[in-house]
């Protein structure tokens, strides 16, 4: 019975994920993918792909996965309650994310614009 409710959690969190991805238009199969699921997600949120590295390292992959899930949620038009629930409960919240009716509007971290120009003398 275990065995059967892990099977069902497991289905759950890739069929969401495999939406949420073609939802930001990128491969849904790479949601089955370990490591490439996770530089795909970084890509989604427009955070850069060194930060895999950061999910190596112990008690630094929670601040990171926090960090992750704000963005998705962000990325997709949510609040930061959605994207607490994404990291605490994301076999729920990404089939929510990903059949729901969210949309994808883009990186939710922008590229930081270039300082103003000093007014001319």
């Amino acid at each position: 019975m275990l065995f059967i409710v892990q099977l069902v959690i497991i289905v759950l969190i890739v069929a969401g994920f495999w939406k949420v991805f073609t939802k930001a238009s990128q491969p849904g199969w790479a949601a089955i993918i370990p490591i490439y699921n996770l530089y795909i997600l970084l890509k989604i949120v427009g955070r850069p792909a060194w930060w895999l590295i950061l999910f190596l390292v112990p008690i630094v992959n929670l601040v990171i996965a926090v960090l992750v899930a704000l963005d998705v949620a962000k990325s997709f038009g949510k609040g930061t309650g959605f994207g607490i629930g994404l990291f605490l409960l994301g076999f729920i919240f990404y089939p929510i994310l990903g059949f729901g009716d969210a949309v994808y509007g883009g990186p939710s971290v922008a590229p930081k614009a270039p300082p103003p120009a000093p007014p001319a003398a």
